[in-house]
């Protein structure tokens, strides 16, 4: 029985996106492709009543790397909000392990807002004013694409294309870390999406590649997992090392409901987390 209900848990914490309230976009959405692949698109939402190039904040959803898709899993309030409070807002989806690497995944990260800036002028993007935001699995891939210059650099960018990153409850900023003192009930999902190899676990480490240069700012928001909290601390000691500002949000919240929650519930303006990122988002987006 126990290991059936472990079995259970296990599926859940990597389907997180699948039993969120759905919402691909806000109205006025397209679906456009970046890439080849099925899985290479985005829904893009232009601000409301702006008038000129707006910025972006483009969102990855979470799902353990191999599950979660951007119609059920970017939650339902997100679009709506930042698009009224004049952002425009896009969300993608990407490869999912194991028929792509993470490598490949925080590569279509970078290429999906590449896609998007080539065609900033018809899309009415502000240049320089983007922000990464992603939940979970999205949080590692956004804070690693935040960190390590290459995957920018492969699609043609760099860390001036963007304002700053956002990863909503990770867990998986110190992947070697993680592995060692995780959940037991995710070591699977670890070991699939990272593999054995310590140096391929440092390399897609987002805080053992915080030493500068690094995206201009961080906005790191956890809940109270024990294990997410110490995941953020350490990132957050490692930007503030480099010299990178970072600020971290802590908010109500236990297990996979508040897991959960925190990603479901911002751009709620009920919610506490709402407030915190609308405030951050003014300060570095201007």
């Amino acid at each position: 029985m126990k290991r059936l209900l472990a079995a259970a848990l296990a599926t859940s914490l990597t389907m997180i996106g699948a039993t969120l309230s759905p919402l691909a976009a806000a109205p006025g959405a397209e679906t456009l492709a970046y890439g080849t692949d099925r899985l290479q698109n985005l829904d893009f939402t232009p601000a409301s009543r702006v008038a000129g190039p707006a910025p972006l904040i483009l969102f990855v959803h979470g799902g353990g790397w191999k599950r979660g898709d951007k119609d059920n899993a970017t939650g339902r309030w997100k679009a709506p909000h930042f698009v009224g409070e004049g952002y425009a807002f896009a969300s993608i989806n990407y490869r999912l392990v194991p028929q792509a690497t993470v490598e490949q995944q925080a590569q279509d990260v970078a290429d999906a807002l590449a896609a998007l800036l080539a065609r900033s002028r018809q899309l009415g993007i502000a240049r320089g004013k983007v922000v990464l935001m992603g939940h979970s699995a999205g949080a590692q891939l956004v804070a690693l694409v935040g960190t390590d210059p290459r995957y920018l650099r492969k699609a043609g960018l760099s860390f001036a294309d963007i304002a700053g990153v956002v990863p909503i409850d990770g867990a998986a900023y110190d992947v070697p870390a993680q592995m060692a003192d995780g959940p037991r009930i995710m070591q699977a999902t670890y070991r699939e999406a990272f593999g054995d190899d310590p140096a391929r676990q440092h390399a897609l480490s987002p805080t053992a590649q915080a030493q500068a240069p690094n995206a201009p700012a961080f906005l790191l928001l956890h809940v109270q997992r024990p294990d997410g909290v110490r995941q953020a601390q350490a990132l957050e000691a490692a930007l503030h090392k480099a010299g990178t500002p970072v600020e971290r949000g802590a908010f109500e919240g236990q297990g996979l409901r508040g897991h959960m929650e925190i990603n479901r519930d911002l751009g709620d303006p009920d919610y506490p987390a709402t407030a915190v990122v609308d405030r951050w988002l003014k300060q570095v987006l201007g």
